[in-house]
C-alpha cells in the first residue's frame, strides 16, 4: 500500500485498462499482450533476437499485463514464442492467464497455411502444454478458416474435441477464432465459450454485431491486429486530429478505442520493440471523449 493508499498494482499501466472475467473465474485487465510479433514482424520477415523477446515478456509482466497470447504456431528459424515465455516467466505468477490457439498447420515454409482436423486437436494441445510448461492451458482456442475470412465452414467436430480435452482437464477455458455467428451458435451449442478473437479495430468493425452478441452472452472479444496489421491496416491520416488533441500515437489512440468500445473487449497488442510495448501501455491512460469517439468512427 503506497502513503496515499493506492495499492501500487493499480497504478500500473495495465492496471488502469480496467478488468474482465474471462470465463466467468478468471480476471484479466483488459489490456494484454500478444505474443505473435516476438519472433518476427511479419510472416516473411527476419527471426527477432529472442533475447529482445524474452524481455519484451518481462517489461510486460512489470507493467501490470496479466494476460499473454500466443500460440505453438508463433514459430520461425528456431524461435517460438511459446518457449520464450516460458524462459521468460516460468514460474508463472499467481494470476497470469496464457491463452493460446489451435488448428492452423505450418507448412514447410513456415507459414500456417494448413488447417488441422478434429483427429489433431490432441496432439496440438499437448505441443502447447510441453511448450510453455504448464499443465493444463487456461484458455484455448479453435482457429479456423486458414488465412480467409470467417463462415463457410462447421467447427463442431473440431471444437468437439476440444470440449473432450477440456472434460479431462488440460484446459481451462474454450475460444473460437476468425468464425461468424453462426459458427459462435454451433460451438456454444457443444461447449461454453469463454472468448472470440477476431478481426477488429477502430477503422475494421465488420464484426460489431458479433460483438454485440458478445456482450450479451458475457464472451470476452478479442481482436487479432488491434492495430490495424494483417490486409486491413490503419489509415493514420484519418486519425489526426483525435491524436494531436490527445498528444498521443496512432496505436494508443486505436487502443484506447478499443478499450471505451465494449466492456467485454480485451485489447492484446503485439510486439517485438521494447519502445513500443511502453507505448501501447500509454493507451490506458487515454479518456476519449465523446467528440473523439464520433470523429474516430466517421
Amino acid at each position: 500500500m503506497t502513503t496515499n493508499g493506492t495499492h501500487p498494482d493499480q497504478a500500473l499501466p495495465a492496471a488502469l485498462s480496467g478488468e474482465f472475467l474471462l470465463g466467468g473465474d478468471l480476471p484479466v485487465r483488459r489490456l494484454g499482450f500478444g505474443a505473435m510479433r516476438l519472433v518476427t514482424g511479419t510472416f516473411q520477415g527476419p527471426v527477432r533476437d529472442p533475447e529482445t523477446g524474452i524481455a519484451v515478456l518481462r517489461r510486460a509482466v512489470e507493467l501490470g499485463v496479466d494476460h499473454i497470447d500466443t500460440a505453438w504456431f508463433y514459430r520461425r528459424g528456431g524461435v517460438a514464442a511459446n518457449e520464450l515465455i516460458r524462459k521468460a516467466l516460468a514460474p508463472y505468477g499467481d494470476g497470469l492467464v496464457i491463452a493460446t490457439k489451435v488448428g492452423p498447420l505450418l507448412d514447410s515454409g513456415g507459414i500456417p497455411s494448413g488447417e488441422a482436423g478434429p483427429a489433431d486437436m490432441r496432439r496440438l494441445v499437448e505441443d502447447n502444454l510441453r511448450s510453455l510448461g504448464v499443465d493444463r492451458l487456461d484458455l484455448v482456442y479453435l482457429r479456423v478458416g486458414g488465412m480467409a475470412g470467417p463462415g463457410g465452414e462447421s467447427v463442431a467436430d473440431r471444437f468437439a474435441a476440444l470440449a473432450g480435452l477440456r472434460e479431462e482437464g488440460l484446459i481451462r477455458h474454450l475460444g473460437v477464432s476468425n468464425v461468424d455467428a453462426a459458427q459462435l451458435a454451433e460451438a456454444q451449442a457443444i461447449a461454453p465459450v469463454a472468448a472470440v478473437q477476431n478481426s477488429f479495430h477502430v477503422q475494421d468493425r465488420g464484426d460489431a454485431g458479433l460483438l454485440a452478441q458478445c456482450e450479451k452472452d458475457g464472451i470476452a472479444f478479442v481482436p487479432f491486429f488491434p492495430l490495424g496489421g494483417g490486409r486491413r491496416p490503419i489509415d493514420a491520416a484519418r486519425m489526426a486530429r483525435v491524436t494531436a488533441r490527445r498528444q498521443a500515437t496512432t496505436a494508443q489512440v486505436a487502443l484506447a478505442w478499443s478499450l471505451a468500445s465494449s466492456p467485454v473487449l480485451l485489447a492484446i497488442p503485439g510486439t517485438g520493440s521494447l519502445d513500443h510495448l511502453e507505448e501501447n501501455m500509454g493507451a490506458s491512460r487515454i479518456r476519449l471523449t465523446s467528440q473523439d469517439l464520433a470523429e474516430l468512427e466517421s
